[in-house]
């Protein structure tokens, strides 16, 4: 790996991260228990996995890793939490193509939120994006006020805005490691829920996906996914990324044989297309200045 090009480097640790974490939402859907249990083994068993490869990587100095994300750290900590809370609710409220094209504005969301706190520039091209994304979102879930859903997407806004602010303050503390806060973020879910939770009622199968999902795939996939952008521009890490829209819901169709619904097809492939495109033009900006 250490011979490869920085990018050819890059390109298979994104790609790597975002296939580990492909089955995520399958697990969720095949651990059956309450969505507050699930949270509390999902931010615990998280939080775990993430704080042995610190220490694995600082040793005797890990503590200082934890200081040294601040105030900032704290707060992203905090949206990286409730974004888990609102991720899992919302899998639990509506179906996992809806989620995942609700989500993936994540990154539109973030260069809003970029403009109006780090005084980053919005292009023309993000602001028709964002235009294009929402339409395709409303085509998806119009129908899902009857159905009974329209909370689950709600749900799934908040946690891709959650999801946005963590990332606008990650990039407010470059210089700063900020793995810490997904074990921070991981013990504030299990805190915050712990009350309703009920952690020794899950079954040997259901601890087993849980200890798969928490101690494996959470911990691996976000610190490949973090890895990314160090050697690729972000608009190529969000073209990465879009890989889970499409991975995410192809496993839970395949497993659970949940069909997205022709609204969720046509609205997803609206999404898609507009993230698609907006990538590339970004990607195009970026390199006609280099």
């Amino acid at each position: 790996m250490n011979r490869l090009p920085d990018h050819t480097k890059g390109l298979i640790v994104s790609l790597a991260g975002i296939v580990v974490l492909s089955p995520d939402s399958l697990l969720v859907r095949l651990i059956n228990t309450d969505p507050w249990t699930l949270l509390f083994w999902r931010g615990l068993l998280m939080a775990i996995g993430v704080s042995i490869g610190l220490i694995a990587n600082y040793r005797h100095h890990v503590l200082k890793a934890f200081f040294h994300i601040g105030r900032s750290g704290l707060l992203a900590s905090a949206l990286m939490g409730i974004g888990t809370i609102l991720f899992v609710q919302a899998l639990s409220r509506t179906s996992v193509a809806n989620v995942f094209i609700i989500i993936g504005i994540g990154p539109l969301f973030a260069a809003l939120l970029g403009r109006a706190f780090l005084k980053e520039t919005v292009h023309l091209r993000t602001w028709l994006a964002i235009g294009g994304a929402l339409i395709g979102i409303w085509i998806a879930v119009v129908d899902d006020g009857q159905s009974g859903r329209l909370v689950g997407d709600l749900c799934a806004a908040a946690a891709a805005l959650c999801h946005a602010g963590y990332l606008t303050l990650l990039r407010s503390a470059q210089d700063v490691d900020m793995t810490p806060t997904v074990v921070v973020g991981g013990a504030f879910v299990a805190v915050a829920v712990w009350v309703p939770a009920a952690p020794l009622s899950l079954t040997p199968e259901d601890a087993a996906y849980s200890l798969l999902l928490g101690l494996f795939i959470l911990p691996v996939s976000l610190a490949l996914i973090a890895i990314g952008p160090r050697y690729l521009p972000a608009p190529e890490v969000n073209l990465v990324m879009l890989l889970e829209m499409v991975l995410g819901p192809y496993w839970v169709w395949l497993v659970l044989d949940e069909e997205p619904g022709q609204r969720a097809v046509v609205g997803g492939v609206i999404v898609l297309t507009v993230l698609l495109l907006h990538s590339v033009a970004s990607l195009r900006a970026q390199s006609a200045k280099l």
